[in-house]
């Protein structure tokens, strides 16, 4: 399959980081979100981090006027899902309200075998997601943040997922320049299943006064070489989902080693989040 247009659902910090990617390497992108204040937000977003680009000398004026000119915003679901090859959904982790989610676009699509349908889930189970009449067409596109930024996209097979699929979205992948791995099904894929548990034993550690958050967060980047400790990492993603995770990881292994600490999940029902609210284990 050949993709030309790409629809991306949903416009927060990944979906609008999906967005500016594809329509970066020339993809005529649709960008929905049924809530316009989030979707002008992201306008404004994409915008910024286009001058950002431009100013590291990545790219120039020429290209961001380009690149924003192949976005269309919409804000609600249309008919125009049926012109593109290629459905990425970027809500946020919750199993229920992407299955309605695709409920929905089905409802749009009149060829229901001539299109792909990605979610960018970064730790449910593919196989579980897909929607019974398009199991071969759905396919798990697992970027990184900052979408910019990051090279990483891991691909997601689930149990029906066809090899043309599969082989389509990593081709796609390739000329969004950025760098496919090839992950099976399983909780967490790769990246989430093995960050989330050190993220989750780093807040133990905390809870438990083996040392300060400073500290913790300095043993990682000074004796591991990390860019960020831990605890900052977990702040930049957000604890809600960090918690979202260790719980999806919790109930898909039945194993108590990826049980949440009780102070991220204290700190979560407090609506401290990290930098998005202003305070997670730092203040910003």
């Amino acid at each position: 399959m050949q993709i030309n247009k790409i629809a991306v659902i949903g416009s927060g910090t990944m979906g609008n980081g999906i967005a500016h990617v594809c329509a970066l390497n020339n993809f005529n992108t649709l960008l929905y979100d049924n809530n316009l204040e989030s979707l002008n937000k992201a306008k404004n977003i994409i915008s910024q981090n286009l001058d950002k680009q431009i100013k590291k000398g990545i790219i120039t004026e020429d290209t961001k006027k380009n690149t924003l000119d192949n976005i269309l915003f919409k804000n609600n679901l249309d008919d125009d899902l049926n012109n593109c090859e290629l459905i990425i959904e970027a809500i946020f982790e919750n199993k229920e309200s992407k299955i309605n989610l695709y409920s929905q676009i089905l409802d749009f699509i009149n060829d229901k075998n001539n299109f792909i349908l990605a979610s960018n889930t970064s730790s449910i189970s593919i196989t579980e997601l897909a929607p019974k009449i398009i199991q071969k067409n759905f396919i798990g596109m697992h970027f990184m943040n900052p979408v910019p930024i990051m090279e990483l996209v891991e691909i997601v097979k689930g149990y029906s997922t066809s090899e043309e699929t599969f082989n389509t979205i990593y081709d796609l992948t390739l000329k969004l320049r950025k760098k496919p791995v090839s992950v099976n099904d399983y909780p967490g894929f790769i990246s989430n299943r093995v960050l989330m548990p050190m993220i989750n034993e780093a807040i133990f550690a905390l809870y438990e006064g083996v040392a300060s958050k400073e500290d913790i967060d300095q043993v990682m980047k000074l004796g591991m070489n990390h860019p960020m400790g831990p605890l900052t990492l977990a702040d930049f993603i957000g604890l809600d989902v960090c918690l979202n995770i260790m719980d999806v990881l919790y109930h898909g292994f039945n194993d108590s080693k990826y049980r949440a600490c009780p102070l991220l999940r204290n700190m979560v029902n407090a609506g401290k989040l990290g930098r998005k609210t202003g305070e997670g284990f730092y203040k910003y």
